[in-house]
């Protein structure tokens, strides 16, 4: 009974996610390994039309691409894409493309603060569900995708039993394999932001409270710590958005009154349904609260005007068209709008092995060194089909990649074991989701970079994940990590079938 008990008490870990990989000789991938083929028959064809100097200046030009694809950096990244990302960001930058004005004096035609990049086309409306509550809903014209935000004020984990919170991780997992049966969703983003409190609402809350005949000391010892108290404190803020399809079926687009009415009556589960997984009291996000939300992110500084604003109860109304920031302008590796600076990076490596539950603790927590910082998890869900075509594509490439070698390393050996109980596990009805991580950090002044880029880099770390700056896309980055629901893959311009087969 003992030993039972002491089995029953281990910690909980989590791990065995697989990063899809497609097969291929020597580890080129579908792509490279076509490419070696082509490049060998382009290569007999030039010795018999030109001899030997065309087939030795075509071999030489096929080996620089089949080299710029075999070497790659720590996250994974080869040469020729990093070559590709660097033209790209040389190409946007000549024509201007990464400076950004609005407003009045700006280049939008109307002047209006119009959103940049991939949110400038995005139109905002509001419904109501079945429980009477106003939300926002998002439309994007160019994807045809519609996007609903839900509020969460998850409970933490502090003085929670660990059985408490082996519960709500399962229960999140179940939530997530969910989203794969529901129709027509897209993606799913979670979006844990942290950023200083002013103050303000605690001042509020006092004054309003604080009677005529309260006793001196209580008034003295309130007012210490109303002046006190927001040195230092943070308001910590978890947001999810759900991404659906604007199609029907048949392919047929949908207008925003039918989808506003179809989600009005889906949103009451969707929310009631994340209460189990410690998500605490979920309700959608009206317009008004999306907007003040998209304007502090673009403007830091205007949180206190919209905070002074509500104490004297007089709430700001915000329209869509007067969130983005009057300026913006993209850098290599940092981006520059209204009165912050940001830093994008994206997960390039999830941890590797078993993990806690508590291993993104520090990295979504408040840091004094970055003044406010969003952590975005992103989730493509997908349906049982998919997935178990997914699962059994990626065991036979790992089962490959094993095999094609007479010494296969132990990596290579441990990616097919992994492979295989993944695809054990799908069998056995787990769900199966794409996920991806956005993390971004704002500070006031380019003075505070330096600190912010470095904690931010011990913070990925103590999460054993890989983070990597979204070198030449900080803009759009900035945009992925703002609770929004916009879906990258669904914006590129080189096919996700082609990214992956590199």
């Amino acid at each position: 009974m003992a030993a039972a008990d002491n089995v029953r008490s281990a910690p909980r870990t989590y791990g065995n996610w697989r990063q899809p990989a497609s097969a291929g000789l020597a580890g080129l991938g579908t792509l490279g390994t076509a490419i070696m083929m082509g490049g060998l028959f382009i290569t007999v064809l030039a010795t018999m039309a030109g001899g030997l100097m065309a087939s030795v200046v075509t071999l030489l030009i096929v080996g620089a691409c089949l080299l710029m694809l075999m070497t790659k950096d720590k996250h994974g990244q080869s040469a020729l894409q990093r070559l590709s990302t660097r033209i790209g960001w040389q190409r946007a930058k000549m024509a201007k493309h990464n400076i950004y004005r609005s407003g009045p004096l700006g280049r939008t035609a109307w002047g209006k603060f119009q959103l940049p990049g991939l949110a400038a086309a995005s139109q905002l409306s509001e419904f109501k569900d079945s429980y009477g509550r106003p939300f926002a809903l998002l439309y994007y014209p160019s994807t045809r995708h519609f996007t609903v935000v839900i509020n969460a004020e998850p409970d933490g984990a502090s003085l929670v039993d660990e059985e408490q919170v082996d519960v709500w991780v399962a229960h999140w997992g179940q939530w997530l394999a969910s989203l794969g049966h529901e129709p027509g969703i897209v993606a799913a983003s979670v979006t844990v932001e942290s950023a200083p409190d002013t103050g303000i609402r605690l001042r509020r809350e006092v004054g309003n409270n604080m009677q005529d005949g309260t006793p001196a000391i209580a008034r003295a010892m309130l007012t210490e710590v109303v002046q006190t108290y927001p040195e230092g404190s943070a308001l910590v803020a978890a947001r999810v958005a759900l991404t659906f399809k604007g199609t029907d079926r048949n392919g047929k687009r949908r207008k925003e009154e039918d989808m506003g009415r179809e989600l009005a009556s889906r949103l009451p589960a969707l929310t009631q349904s994340l209460n189990a997984t410690g998500a605490g009291a979920a309700r959608p996000v009206t317009a008004q609260e999306l907007c003040e939300t998209v304007r502090i992110a673009y403007d830091p500084a205007s949180a206190v005007l919209i905070d002074e604003a509500r104490s004297q109860g007089m709430a700001p109304e915000l329209q869509w068209t007067d969130v983005g920031p009057a300026g913006a302008q993209s850098f290599w590796d940092k981006y520059r709008h209204d009165s912050a600076w940001s830093v994008t990076w994206q997960m390039s490596q999830a941890p590797r092995g078993e993990v806690f539950s508590s291993v993104l603790s520090q990295l979504v927590a408040p840091h004094a060194d970055v003044d406010r910082k969003r952590v975005t998890l992103l989730y493509r869900p997908l349906d049982a089909a998919t997935s178990a075509r997914m699962v059994e594509a990626d065991k036979r490439n790992a089962s490959f990649r094993a095999t094609t070698s007479s010494r296969p390393t132990a990596r290579t050996m441990a990616e097919a074991r992994a492979a295989d109980r993944t695809a054990q596990e799908e069998a056995r009805g787990a769900g199966l989701v794409n996920f991806g991580m956005v993390v971004t950090g704002t500070v006031m002044s380019v003075e505070q970079l330096p600190d912010m880029i470095a904690a931010i880099d011990n913070l990925g770390a103590t999460a054993r994940i890989l983070l990597r700056p979204a070198y030449g896309s900080q803009d759009s980055a900035f945009v992925a990590a703002l609770p929004l629901g916009v879906v990258l893959q669904s914006h590129l311009s080189v096919p996700a079938g082609l990214r992956e087969a590199l």
